[in-house]
């Protein structure tokens, strides 16, 4: 954007705003010549998957109308804009990019880059929340299910219960979900000899190939098919009503837009407005009275923070910057939780294939344990670059566990991805297996740091505040110990600390990662253990909680035509892996404000 120019009298004033003005012409030439390369490609990828109404923002009318405004292309955003297209004018507004052509986004063998991009252009965002762990979050249509590992499973048959979602409805998203974008993966030896570890380990029975959430260990989906090509949730905007569907990309919304109806206490939600890359404000309003809705899918940390910006929050905190309050709502941004998860590395002897999430122990403790492996580990990151990476474990992804959270600085990131470069590349052979604890319990909150829709918000997630999951964690920890000890593991681990030290230089690994076996020197108590190797997993949820927030139809509680339907809405994390559930919701809700839109009589 450029910045406004200089005025002045006097000639001094005058040359410098000549120059001045001169510099930023330059700078927002330069800056729009970008934008019109990244539209350019865009464009490009647009015509070769057809869709005909994606479009940059700065190409969106000043004004216009829809009979849904959906904020956030992400997991839930796109079934849910898709399946709304199928009776009304829907509009999409997404912040980031395109997905398709995306490098960093396509292939199995670029997930690390993708979370190791810290360009503005990167379709991943990272922020580091107030607990020092280093986190990422979703820029880019598809949202999430461009950057995760892919792991495709179902909630539990409790969890959709206790949702008081219908059953019925909610297996035929799923089903809809699974036969858009789901894969039985190809389980390499690795992957199998963690399932026979599990199951010696104690982590039965053996469910085989499944995507229900049950006890025991199984082989999940995958959104990876045979030729490692990721498919996300902008691949559901396939089979939108192309006539019906535009979809806006790069487009910040900065404000829901509210009135008062005549005879009604409620505000009322009547549109939104945002802003394109060139900063222009762009104005969207619904069309209809009763029947229309503004529909926020921008995520666990998006959907707080877009109505806090536009005044529905606690009001002391809204009047510390400078926000009207719409709406007093103390629990808006409340209730926010991040699934702790703790890795260890296991070097391997023989050369390891590369594999993502594919199979996982579903404990009977409330603990979750999958694995990653193989060559990803030991190729460059960025391709022709000969610097060694560990992949989503990595320094350059923001995870180094090795450190407690506060003292994972830049600085610490920058010094431990400069040691990896003289690392043998035997010590890169191997594979992560990590634990992921139920719920969480332990919650925090996500707060305005500042007024500007394009900046994070600040969240605290508090790991480990709650005892009863520390606990979990020791019991994930002892379980992984087992599997690496089992006989089925035995192929992929030393035979002991001297065959490793032979190898490679163990020493100068385990300043770098968690290894498995752990050092004999490391005595610390498995609690602290847990608290100290502490990372994020990316499967923080919750701000908006059905009940508090929103009502059981995801109606914002206080005002007309708003609602929220995205993983800010949960209480706990949906099965081990939460992005198959978040599909299947906006599929769901998809349905559900379908049947209620075609009821005769008012809604608000």
């Amino acid at each position: 954007m450029a910045a406004p120019g200089l005025r002045g009298s006097s000639v001094a004033l005058v040359v410098v705003a000549t120059v001045l003005g001169s510099f930023w012409v330059r700078l927002a030439a330069s800056q729009q010549q970008g934008e019109e390369a990244t539209a350019g490609e865009e464009e490009a990828q647009r015509q070769r998957y057809n869709f005909r109404f994606v479009r940059h923002a700065r190409d969106a009318p000043l004004v216009s109308h829809y009979n849904y405004i959906v904020v956030g292309g992400g997991t839930a955003g796109c079934p849910l804009a898709a399946t709304l297209s199928e009776r009304s004018r829907v509009l999409l507004l997404e912040r980031g990019g395109y997905p398709y052509g995306n490098r960093n986004v396509s292939s199995e063998y670029r997930f690390a880059d993708a979370l190791a991009d810290t360009s503005p252009s990167s379709p991943a965002q990272r922020f580091v929340s107030e607990d020092g762990v280093v986190n990422a979050r979703a820029r880019v249509l598809g949202g999430g299910s461009c950057l995760n590992a892919g792991f495709y499973t179902r909630a539990s048959t409790e969890y959709v219960r206790a949702a008081g979602w219908d059953a019925r409805l909610v297996n035929a998203s799923y089903r809809w979900v699974e036969r858009e974008l789901v894969f039985r993966p190809d389980v390499p030896r690795w992957q199998c000899a963690l399932r026979e570890g599990l199951l010696q380990a104690g982590v039965t029975p053996d469910n085989g190939y499944t995507f229900d959430h049950v006890p025991g260990t199984k082989i999940g989906g995958t959104i990876f098919d045979s030729a490692g090509r990721r498919h996300t949730a902008a691949d559901f905007l396939r089979s939108a009503n192309p006539r019906r569907l535009t979809v806006f990309l790069h487009a910040t919304v900065s404000q829901i837009l509210f009135r008062r109806r005549e005879g009604s206490a409620r505000p009322v939600a009547y549109g939104v407005v945002f802003t394109d890359p060139m900063g222009v404000q762009h104005r969207v309003y619904l069309r209809g009275v009763g029947r229309s809705e503004v529909i926020l899918a921008a995520g666990t940390l998006g959907s707080p923070q877009l109505l806090m910006l536009s005044g529905i929050g606690p009001r002391a905190h809204l009047e510390r910057h400078g926000v009207r309050a719409v709406v007093d709502h103390p629990m808006v941004g409340q209730g926010v939780a991040d699934n702790p998860m703790n890795s260890v590395f296991v070097p391997s002897p023989v050369p390891v294939a590369l594999s993502l999430v594919q199979v996982v122990g579903v404990t009977r403790f409330g603990s979750f344990i999958e694995g990653v492996s193989g060559s990803q580990f030991g190729i460059p990151l960025h391709s022709r670059r000969r610097a060694h990476s560990f992949g989503m474990f990595s320094p350059m992804t923001g995870q180094l566990g090795t450190l407690p959270p506060r003292e994972r600085t830049a600085e610490a990131m920058r010094r431990a991805a400069e040691a990896m470069k003289g690392l043998d590349r035997r010590a890169f052979r191997g594979g992560f297996i990590l634990e992921k604890i139920l719920g969480p319990l332990s919650t925090g909150h996500v707060e305005l740091r500042s007024t500007d829709p394009h900046a994070n918000p600040a969240v605290t997630f508090n790991y480990f505040r709650d005892p009863r999951d520390v606990e979990r964690c020791v019991r994930g920890i002892e379980t992984i110990e087992r599997v690496v000890r089992s006989r089925a593991f035995a192929r992929f681990t030393y035979a002991n600390a001297t065959a490793m030290d032979a190898a490679f230089n163990r020493a100068a690994l385990a300043k770098l990662l968690n290894l498995m076996p752990r050092h004999p020197r490391d005595n610390r108590p498995l609690q602290q253990y847990c608290r100290d190797t502490v990372m994020t997993i990316w499967h923080y949820h919750g701000g908006c909680h059905v009940g508090p927030v929103v009502d059981t139809d995801y109606r914002v509680i206080g005002v007309a035509g708003l609602r929220v339907v995205d993983s800010s809405t949960f209480k706990y994390s949906p099965g081990t892996n939460p992005q198959a559930t978040v599909m299947m919701l906006g599929r769901y809700m998809g349905l559900k404000i379908q049947e209620e839109g075609w009821r005769p009589g008012p809604r608000n």
